[in-house]
């Protein structure tokens, strides 16, 4: 729910639009326009009180896993008709995209239920759903967290997350017949060391539809050429497929697509200081452009 609150004494650690303690934000156009749902899940920059004196790490070393305004770069979705999802709390608090109960058990003071996945790549790379570790490899807490810390942020936080986002998508459907859901998110540039000629250190743009099974190979073949076609470098699935939010919500033979985004945070940001760089307004401005190719590459049918 839109009044979900996070902590009474949270901390805003960049200038940004108070979230007046709601654990997340859909800003809708006056009308809905077309089939598509943006999503910001990782922007988030509240960090609540009781959270970062749990941490040894200081602020700036925490936001690291941060999406720094993604959520601004998709904004424009809904200038043209589209609504926009956008988390206030960080992923370094809480993950939407793992599923609700994906925890490491060495995290924990004592036995976790039965029904808690333990044991997930994920997990063993310190990125569950409340994740352990940050950056290259630095612990996050200072001592072992009680289950019940866990189960509040996962039914306070995840559980509404996700239940916002899945009635957003599903009135999407029931208006137009056909639904596509954009998860932005962004990576940073060095997120595959040398593999890229001439210097370069990663893709511009990483589309993840999981290999063809969350979203229409068209779509995705129409949101690759017209990002080319606008100069910049993509790569599909490799190395980010999609995670947990595009496997929930994409179902393409259902007229249901979900498509994963990765941008290159040297696009539009100075990746030291977390400002933006001049290079933001035109990013923000083709990405607008991208949302309304990919509607006009899905046929509006009756539900």
């Amino acid at each position: 729910m839109d009044g979900e609150t996070l902590s009474p004494a949270a901390v805003r650690p960049a200038p940004a639009a108070s979230c007046n303690g709601a654990a997340y934000e859909v800003q809708r156009p006056q009308e809905q326009l077309l089939p598509i749902v943006v999503a910001s899940p990782h922007s988030g920059a509240v960090y609540p009180r009781a959270f970062l004196d749990a941490s040894p790490l200081d602020l700036d070393l925490l936001r690291r896993s941060e999406d720094c305004h993604v959520d601004r770069l998709g904004s424009g979705a809904v200038g043209i008709g589209a609504p926009l999802l956008r988390a206030h709390f960080p992923r370094v608090f809480l993950d939407v995209n793992r599923e609700p109960w994906e925890l490491d058990p060495a995290m924990f003071a004592e036995p976790l239920p039965g029904y808690v996945k333990t044991r997930t790549p994920r997990i063993a790379a310190g990125l569950g759903t409340i994740p352990r570790s940050v950056g290259n490899g630095l612990e996050i807490y200072r001592s072992k967290l009680t289950f019940s810390e866990a189960r509040q942020r996962v039914e306070g936080l995840h559980a509404p997350y996700h239940a916002q986002l899945a009635a957003l998508v599903e009135e999407t459907h029931r208006r137009f017949g056909q639904a596509l859901l954009i998860d932005l998110h962004s990576m940073p540039s060095a997120s595959w060391g040398g593999r890229w000629p001439r210097g370069r250190k990663g893709a511009d743009i990483v589309l993840g539809d999981r290999h063809g099974t969350a979203c229409s190979p068209d779509i995705t073949a129409s949101a690759d050429a017209h990002l080319r076609e606008r100069g910049y470098s993509v790569v599909r699935n490799d190395p980010y497929p999609g995670g947990y939010t595009t496997r929930r919500y994409g179902r393409p033979g259902k007229g249901r697509h979900a498509l994963q985004v990765e941008i290159n945070r040297a696009l539009y940001m100075n990746e030291a200081t977390l400002a933006p760089r001049a290079g933001f307004a035109r990013l923000a401005r083709d990405l607008t452009a991208l949302f309304e190719c990919l509607a006009a590459s899905l046929p509006h049918r009756p539900a």
